[in-house]
């Protein structure tokens, strides 16, 4: 009997870690997160699968674009429209008041997916942060939906902001603008890597914030992420900045992983790709 009991105890003990909430990603949901420069369709396609289908209610929110108007000609929306989803809402502000208000959240409530277009990331921060906005996207991937973003909306994810500065994009680390939306926790998400040879850029801030992972992506290039789990997808490169990380002689102190790797987020590991084990799609 006693072995039966503790037999019994490992097995509800092994239940308890498969089940333990993820450290870095959202507990539910799923986020698409990409370097700019977008145009393998794929990633979009894999965008709206994870928000349900092409009839899925899905969000686009471009406010760190420059513009002020934004139509069905407008670059995401044709994309996504072009490939196959129907039901799509444009929701856009500066005000945050009227970002924090109940009729202007509305949209929010009901989408399975958001998605944020490229720009500023100041932009987003002015408008969004600690608003009811903000509140309705954390909510919406507590039941099960999606938030993508490319360029400015990858960086927007993280919990550690990095490029904020109204000044400037080359500054990493701008007092008042480094809290992102904190959809990835412990982590800085740097964009067009490869593209615009930003690949040295991510390791004074991780110098300085040693306890976070930096995760560069190029241009065309995605992490697909669930829970503490990403796959990359993309033409490109993603680069994984970690201070653990300790390079032999010569090599630099970051490493890349291509279309088709997977890495554990909260281990900070590569993981080994099985063919037959396809990461989930939900």
């Amino acid at each position: 009997m006693n072995k039966w009991i503790a037999g019994l105890a490992g097995v509800l003990l092994a239940l308890t870690v498969v089940q333990a909430a993820p450290v870095v990603g959202p507990t539910n949901g799923a986020l698409v997160i990409v370097g700019g420069g977008l145009k393998d369709p794929a990633i979009l396609k894999r965008f709206i699968q994870l928000a349900g289908g092409p009839a899925a209610p899905i969000v686009i929110i471009p406010t760190a674009n420059e513009n002020n108007q934004f139509g069905p000609e407008w670059t995401y929306f044709k994309d996504l429209h072009d490939l196959g989803a129907t039901n799509l809402t444009i929701l856009h502000t500066r005000d945050r008041e009227v970002a924090d208000s109940a009729e202007f959240v509305r949209p929010l409530q009901q989408a399975r997916g958001v998605w944020f277009g490229g720009g500023r990331q100041w932009r987003l921060v002015d408008s969004y942060l600690h608003t009811r906005t903000q509140d309705e996207l954390f909510k919406l991937l507590a039941r099960g939906g999606v938030i993508g973003g490319t360029s400015a909306g990858c960086s927007i994810q993280a919990s550690y902001l990095v490029r904020g500065a109204r000044a400037g994009n080359t500054i990493m680390m701008a007092s008042g603008y480094e809290e992102g939306f904190g959809f990835l926790r412990g982590v800085a998400l740097d964009q067009h890597l490869l593209t615009r040879h930003r690949e040295n850029d991510l390791l004074p801030v991780i110098k300085r914030f040693p306890e976070l992972l930096g995760i560069g992506l190029d241009e065309d290039t995605a992490i697909v992420v669930l829970g503490d789990r990403f796959e990359v997808l993309g033409s490109s490169k993603v680069a994984i900045y970690d201070p653990r990380y300790a390079p032999v002689a010569g090599e630099k102190p970051y490493y890349f992983l291509k279309a088709g790797d997977r890495f554990d987020l909260e281990t900070r590991r590569q993981e080994a790709v099985v063919a037959t084990n396809p990461l989930p799609t939900h």
